[in-house]
């Protein structure tokens, strides 16, 4: 039994009484309800693959995806997955330990992928690209063998809009990471709930409850990346103007094709004189 009746699931259990964390609390359920909704990310009766790193945001993910759950607001099975990639020093029985206490349904895979990225990627390079190709392709794999239909992650806003200034300064493309999308082989969805959130909103959150959090030492050891290249820039902008990063974030949702450059999401060259962009004046 729960000590407090508002302790919905164990996974809140001992949550802060404070008007802050409460406030914070309602903040992530509402954003999450309201990504999963606006993108179409319910079927009932389906089978979620979420996918647990032991980082803050996965950790927050598992939780508020509960809480929808609990509150009859997310109609489907929830199975919890940890891939642990072989890396030196990754303390293996902390996930399984804390989803157990928990009693999260869960499924926990070793797949060396460690060693093939070490061995395949030259000194000075970073490791990001190939691990997350690993990572993925075993996802994937998992989520079939479980008889699920999408694969869950927990990139938040601030990995979306980090993504979107990564392919624009060094892709030469306008693209992110969508909130939804179906993968190559055309047979499971990939989700993405916490898309409205604030990475700030997950770190108070997972430190907050005291979740035990396991921090990356693969890519997370390595300096220079663009990824953190491109934080330290956004955190900048956010600096000198507080809120920029949500401005930001809503112009990736009100894209105007006309008013870019690219002939193929827009019909440049059948425009005729007289006829506006909201059809005839």
């Amino acid at each position: 039994m729960l000590d407090d009746a508002d302790d919905i699931h164990p996974l809140f259990h001992g949550a802060p009484k404070t008007t802050e964390f409460r406030k914070l609390r309602k903040r992530l359920v509402r954003d999450v309800r309201e990504a999963v909704d606006q993108y179409g990310m319910v079927e009932p009766g389906a089978r979620w693959l979420v996918c647990l790193s032991g980082g803050k945001d996965s950790y927050t993910l598992l939780a508020i995806l509960y809480e929808l759950k609990w509150r009859g607001l997310l109609p489907v099975d929830l199975l919890a997955c940890n891939l642990d990639q072989g890396q030196p020093g990754f303390p293996a029985t902390v996930l399984p330990e804390f989803l157990d206490r928990m009693g999260v349904p869960h499924r926990i895979e070793y797949q060396d992928t460690y060693s093939i990225v070490v061995d395949k990627v030259p000194q000075g390079r970073t490791f990001c690209a190939l691990c997350s190709r690993l990572r993925r392709g075993n996802l994937y794999r998992i989520a079939r063998e479980e008889g699920c239909s999408a694969v869950v992650l927990g990139h938040h806003r601030d990995d979306i809009l980090e993504t979107f200034f990564m392919n624009l300064f060094h892709g030469g493309r306008l693209a992110t990471m969508p909130p939804k999308l179906v993968n190559e082989e055309g047979d499971l969805f990939v989700y993405r709930p916490l898309a409205h959130v604030a990475e700030a909103d997950c770190d108070k959150f997972a430190r907050a409850m005291q979740y035990p959090i396991i921090p990356c030492d693969l890519c997370g050891s390595q300096d220079g990346l663009q990824r953190q290249q491109v934080k330290q820039i956004l955190d900048g902008w956010e600096a000198n103007s507080p809120g920029r990063r949500q401005v930001m974030f809503r112009a990736l949702m009100n894209a105007r094709p006309s008013h870019l450059l690219d002939p193929k999401l827009f019909d440049f060259a059948g425009l005729s004189r007289g006829i506006g962009e909201n059809g005839p004046e």
